[in-house]
């Protein structure tokens, strides 16, 4: 049966889901993960380690997290100006290149299997307060796609 002959709720993971993934290393750094992610126009992507497994996930949230954690309010080095003191005020090149994003991801990702009916994509979206599932193949845990809020917000659109 086609997507486009089933019903909303008869629709499960592989229906709805993006195919075509950006996956980061896991030892890359966070501002090269940065510039993937910009490049892809995407605000997330599985963390996946030398076997292509998923390991985590990395997203606009790590960031902010990132720079909460490991950047200090400091004065400019030259003493004049002003504190950065606000996530918001980061200047650019601020993300060092020392920093892998192994040591930022979201650690143990929600992972589904392709299988996975939409309402239960919903609920656990809701559940853990995330915009982003990785779907998997369950055996090797390797990314087959992602289905995002945006993908189950398409499928309702659809529904006439």
């Amino acid at each position: 049966m086609t997507t486009a002959n089933k019903s909303l709720m008869a629709l499960c993971a592989a229906d709805i889901m993006s195919r075509n993934i950006v996956m980061i290393p896991r030892a890359m750094s966070l501002q090269g993960a940065a510039r993937m992610l910009s490049r892809a126009s995407v605000t997330g992507a599985p963390i996946v380690d030398d076997e292509g497994c998923c390991i985590g996930v990395l997203s606009a949230t790590d960031f902010m997290h990132s720079v909460e954690t490991d950047r200090q309010p400091r004065h400019k080095p030259d003493g004049q100006g002003e504190t950065i003191s606000h996530s918001w005020q980061i200047p650019e090149n601020t993300l060092e290149p020392r920093y892998c994003v192994e040591d930022h991801m979201t650690k143990d990702p929600v992972l589904v299997g392709p299988g996975t009916l939409i309402g239960e994509l919903a609920r656990i979206m809701m559940d853990a307060h995330i915009h982003r599932i990785i779907v998997v193949d369950m055996a090797s845990h390797r990314p087959l796609g992602i289905v995002s809020s945006m993908d189950i917000l398409a499928a309702v659109a659809r529904v006439n």
